[in-house]
């Protein structure tokens, strides 16, 4: 596989959201608006690449018996670090999202990509693989982040260009739930149109 191909099967093959349906807690919680998407998104990417650079790069001395509890600890470490970054520099983003950053620990995307990929492969290929998840992850996130802040108020990164009140069931959950069905039936026609 090309090192392109690393980067590009987390786009479209192997989107977390839209295809492999990973990730549904931050995706449904922190998406009311495209700038929550958006960070959620970069947090989870920065906990990706460097978890799986760090797994591929201790995989071949951590004895299978006790490899999930260490890429659980390697993870953690990368979100605890995360969590005093964005406490230090983007304080308001950290306190918008909460809860859900140190949910990334356990976060089935961050796992999942370190037990089938970052532990058997080299750790360039590995972080070209987490690149990959990331901005698929990423990209989903903010897409379904703008729909419902179109939708719910009015706006796009908090820049009103519809006057008045939107629909507020788009920034509830039925609307997290009604923008992710939809988003989903569109990107897989999409990708199943391209690759015709």
């Amino acid at each position: 596989m090309s090192k392109l191909q690393l980067i590009t099967k987390g786009l479209v093959k192997d989107n977390p959201t839209f295809v492999l349906l990973l990730g549904m807690c931050p995706t449904l919680a922190t998406t009311t608006s495209a700038i929550n998407g958006l960070s959620m998104g970069l947090a989870t990417l920065f906990v990706l690449v460097l978890a799986n650079m760090a797994i591929s790069a201790i995989a071949p001395i951590v004895p299978d018996k006790v490899h999930i509890p260490v890429y659980i600890v390697v993870i953690a470490t990368f979100v605890t670090l995360l969590q005093l970054l964005m406490q230090a520099f983007v304080p308001g983003i950290y306190a918008t999202l909460g809860l859900f950053i140190p949910l990334i620990v356990v976060n089935c995307i961050v796992l999942g990509r370190a037990e089938a990929f970052a532990n058997k492969n080299t750790v360039g290929d590995s972080a070209l693989d987490g690149l990959g998840v990331g901005i698929g992850f990423t990209l989903s996130l903010t897409v379904i982040g703008m729909v419902r802040e179109i939708l719910g108020s009015g706006s796009i990164f908090g820049w009103k260009f519809i006057p008045g009140d939107g629909m507020l069931a788009f920034v509830m959950a039925p609307g997290a739930f009604l923008v992710l069905g939809y988003l989903m039936v569109l990107f897989n026609k999409i990708a199943q149109k391209n690759k015709k």
